[in-house]
């Protein structure tokens, strides 16, 4: 561990309440998600990847905001809110859902949590659906109530994460299934546990109801943890893309709609639910999309780091699309990435030129996600 720095943060831009904890637990470098600091920078981005893979690590990802929204209307209007069909979403489930627009543009990606009858949170990707959902709220003419509630979520995640939840809360947590939740307290601290998180690996997400308990609650969790080799870490780059995770402005925003991503499954049209966006999605489906999303395998030398710019690709010369993240993978030793290409070439095998800041790149289609792609890791029974 290390003493705190200062890395001259301003008062414009939130804390979260693990702040302290996680610069002293060797946070380095911040970046702003939801006009929050969220640590970035733990050391090497390929240690914390092992660390994931190989144990577990506790990242702050308070930056996932909350959404509540409750009142007599809550159901009817978070089903206005997404194309996904929410008739089966019981009490205490979770489900990934998509936020759409009247042009049927993608907004967010959050996770869905029914915390009651008509009690939900809308756990955020990077952007300000609080507003967009008091914006609709305004013309719903329905009774809901919307704000952001005194909720920060932690993620603990990794092949020993299920193991450092009973030792922390007793065998009673191992029963509770992929994407679902749990209210409890621990230490006296509230909390909400749901099986769920950004990682592609067996994990859980801790959402704090206390900010004012952030730091001991993070320490309470390293200290039961460190038997079973918890480092504090942040969401990994490397493992996310293997897993052909979204980041909402890279991989997706309000100009993608759910066909260019293959997200079929998260948009009912052929049911009797209204939502925001669904005559446009239907017009969408029924023309057609021109270009999707695909998986690429490129041929260079290991990249020193994530793109931080998007990457143009072309076919014989003519612009087909861009590079949307990329990374290389120390496991599977090779550059992987996730790329947006015109609907024409999106066979595996299609071989493509990639032009990045300091060279020129060929890449392969291939299938994604690049490891695991059944999802066995997360979905498994523990």
């Amino acid at each position: 561990m290390q003493e705190k720095k200062d890395f001259g943060f301003g008062t414009q831009i939130r804390k979260s309440p693990f702040f302290d904890s996680t610069v002293k637990w060797g946070a380095t470098g911040f970046s702003v998600y939801n006009h929050m600091y969220i640590p970035r920078d733990f050391g090497s981005p390929e240690d914390n990847f092992w660390n994931l893979i190989n144990k577990a690590i506790l990242c702050d990802v308070s930056v996932e905001r909350q959404v509540e929204i409750t009142g007599p209307d809550a159901y009817k209007f978070i089903q206005l809110l997404t194309p996904r069909d929410l008739s089966n979403l019981a009490i205490g489930q979770c489900k990934y859902v998509l936020i759409t627009n009247k042009d049927g543009g993608i907004l967010n990606d959050p996770v869905l949590l029914r915390m009651g009858e008509n009690h939900f949170w809308l756990s955020l990707a990077d952007s300000d659906i609080l507003l967009w959902a008091q914006g609709v709220a305004i013309n719903s003419n329905l009774d809901v109530k919307i704000i952001e509630p005194d909720v920060s979520p932690l993620q603990l995640q990794g092949p020993k994460s299920a193991k450092i939840m009973q030792a922390l809360i007793g065998d009673s947590i191992l029963d509770l299934k992929y994407y679902w939740l749990r209210e409890l307290e621990l230490y006296g601290i509230p909390i909400v546990i749901s099986r769920t998180g950004w990682s592609s690996e067996l994990g859980y997400e801790i959402f704090l109801r206390d900010s004012s308990k952030g730091n001991v609650l993070w320490e309470k969790i390293m200290s039961v943890g460190k038997e079973f080799g918890l480092e504090a870490g942040h969401t990994s780059s490397i493992r996310r893309i293997e897993g052909a995770m979204l980041s909402y402005h890279a991989d997706a925003d309000i100009n993608t709609n759910p066909f260019e991503l293959g997200l079929d499954r998260l948009v009912t049209l052929d049911k009797e639910i209204n939502f925001v966006g669904k005559e446009a999605l239907k017009k969408i489906k029924k023309t057609g999309i021109k270009r999707k999303q695909v998986g690429l395998i490129l041929d260079c030398e290991p990249l020193k780091g994530p793109n931080t710019t998007f990457w143009k690709i072309s076919k014989d010369n003519k612009l087909v699309g861009k590079v949307t993240s990329a990374v290389y993978s120390p496991r599977l030793k090779k550059n992987i990435a996730l790329a947006m290409i015109s609907i024409d070439l999106i066979e595996i095998g299609t071989v493509l030129d990639i032009e990045s800041p300091n060279l020129k790149i060929k890449g392969t289609v291939v299938n994604k996600p690049f490891y695991d792609p059944k999802k066995k890791i997360t979905s498994a029974q523990i």
